[in-house]
């Protein structure tokens, strides 16, 4: 009982942080994820019990904006997260512009369904930590890990990334839409696969198998499928 009324409690806390217009907003997609745009779409908290973003100056200039379904699917994980496990940290990237549409350096993001998510890692203490994003690797996205999964004394920890993208597909399921594609750097792929929850993300994600045209391996990108409209001619 302790544990429900705990999961309530974040997740009313996740959804309160969001914008007002969420619980209402009537975010509509258009096109793909790489030629697209959005109306209504919803800025991301900057924070949360367990989650931040991974700039709040690029927050501010506005690129952590997502279709509504997209933010309350967040908001769910988040709050499922915390419940399984209140001590990692999770950190969240790029998502869009609020009227979607090109979004440099990306090649995606244009219609509010695609979300970096940093990878979570342990220090040298084995503890849950951030990256260490500034402006000088680029707010994180010019870190990189070697064959080991390690970056200095951080080490990417799997079962989190694992259990994170689970509870999106859960969260996502519940709502009525999916997960379109996980995009993640393929050597790490068996480690993924090899955690706790590696089976059902092996049956139930699509993960991509060719190439990225950017390693992907300091985060791991995703699209979430939800219905658009088709492009204005």
């Amino acid at each position: 009982m302790k544990k429900l009324v705990s999961l309530i409690a974040v997740a009313l806390a996740a959804l309160a942080a969001l914008p007002a217009q969420t619980a209402v907003a009537d975010s509509q997609c258009f096109g793909t994820v790489s030629k697209g745009h959005i109306e209504g779409s919803v800025k991301l908290p900057t924070s949360g019990p367990n989650f931040s973003a991974y700039s709040s100056l690029a927050a501010t200039a506005g690129r952590t904006h997502v279709h509504a379904k997209v933010a309350e699917i967040m908001a769910a994980s988040y709050a499922a997260l915390y419940t399984a496990s209140a001590s990692t940290t999770y950190v969240y990237g790029e998502t869009g512009w609020p009227s979607g549409g090109r979004f440099r350096p990306h090649r995606t993001h244009q219609n509010g369904l695609s979300v970096d998510f940093f990878v979570p890692v342990r220090n040298a203490q084995g503890k849950s930590a951030a990256l260490p994003g500034s402006i000088s690797n680029r707010f994180g996205y010019d870190l990189e890990f070697n064959a080991d999964a390690k970056h200095g004394e951080y080490a990417i920890d799997f079962p989190a990334i694992a259990e994170h993208l689970y509870q999106l597909h859960v969260a996502a399921k519940a709502r009525g839409v999916g997960i379109a594609l996980v995009i993640f750097d393929a050597p790490f792929l068996p480690r993924l696969f090899a955690t706790p929850r590696g089976a059902y993300l092996k049956e139930n994600l699509n993960f991509m198998k060719g190439k990225p045209w950017v390693r992907h391996d300091e985060h791991y990108h995703v699209d979430f499928a939800i219905p658009c409209k088709a492009n204005a001619a």
